[in-house]
């Protein structure tokens, strides 16, 4: 009998090598991991010749436009990555039978709630990255209905470009640090992030629907960084300053915290706290 494949798009940003990492923990299923550079989403044909040839029982889309204040001059750009050809590539997954789990964002929201944001709360995104990813997810439900939408937030791995490792190294460049201290919510760990994946579609029970997913715990940029401060042993001085005082081209929300009560309810999936895993990427970080 041949194993289920599981295709994951975008393979070689920081979910998706974190995906090939936690692949041999699976051995019940079969891999195809296709990068940016494989497969171009936003063009129709090419991807439904690529599940032609692979037969996808499972596509975990991590394919997205990051680049959140380049988005704001490359609107088109995002538009098209994170929002047309979402809504292809799920159109594509029901037509082939594959069972669609897209990647969203706390970014969907405008910041300015006191509580965790609940999975059916109003959006209102408050930069073009924003309405890229909620256009993603209004085209995603529109073309399959039974797809599951993960929204994540403050995404950080031992994998590419991220909040983690750029403290880490301008720890080691600098004596002091100024880092926003008015904006809340909780980091995600990718790896953490993969295995609730993984374990949604080993558990043989598919709900279809949103659902939010990050490390528990409630923090702000600041107290992010000093926590790597600290768990590095790096001298530098980490200084508070509010969002004001560090100007950038796309607006950030001030709130981020996402309530996690369903994916742990229907999925039964762990949650680890932030801070212990933010240990253990640091010591791969430094064991590297």
């Amino acid at each position: 009998m041949e194993k289920p494949v599981i295709l994951v798009t975008g393979s070689n940003g920081q979910l998706g090598k974190e995906l090939q990492q936690l692949a041999d923990a699976y051995p019940q299923y079969r891999f195809v991991f296709a990068s940016r550079e494989d497969l171009k989403l936003h063009h129709y044909g090419l991807v439904e010749n690529f599940f032609i040839a692979t037969k996808p029982q499972y596509c975990i889309n991590c394919a997205a436009y990051t680049a959140v204040d380049k988005a704001e001059s490359e609107q088109d750009m995002a538009m098209l990555v994170n929002g047309e050809a979402v809504g292809h590539l799920a159109a594509i997954c029901k037509k082939y039978n594959t069972k669609f789990i897209h990647i969203s964002t706390d970014y969907v929201f405008d910041g300015e709630s006191e509580t965790p944001y609940k999975e059916d709360d109003a959006t209102g995104p408050i930069n073009t990255y924003g309405r890229s990813k909620l256009l993603g997810e209004q085209l995603c439900m529109k073309e399959d209905g039974e797809a599951i939408i993960i929204r994540t937030a403050w995404v950080y791995s031992s994998f590419g470009h991220n909040f983690v490792k750029t403290m880490m190294r301008l720890m080691n460049e600098r004596n002091e640090l100024n880092v926003v201290a008015d904006q809340i919510g909780s980091p995600t760990y990718a790896a953490d992030l993969a295995k609730a994946i993984l374990d949604i579609i080993s558990s043989g029970k598919w709900e279809s629907g949103i659902y939010h997913y990050s490390n528990e715990g409630k923090i702000s940029w600041f107290e992010f960084a000093q926590a790597i401060q600290e768990i590095t042993g790096s001298k530098a001085i980490v200084h508070p300053i509010e969002t004001a005082q560090y100007p950038t081209p796309a607006k950030r929300p001030h709130y981020s915290l996402l309530n996690k009560e369903k994916i742990k309810t229907v999925f039964h999936v762990q949650v680890p706290q932030w801070k212990g895993s933010l240990k253990k990427c640091i010591r791969i970080l430094q064991s590297a």
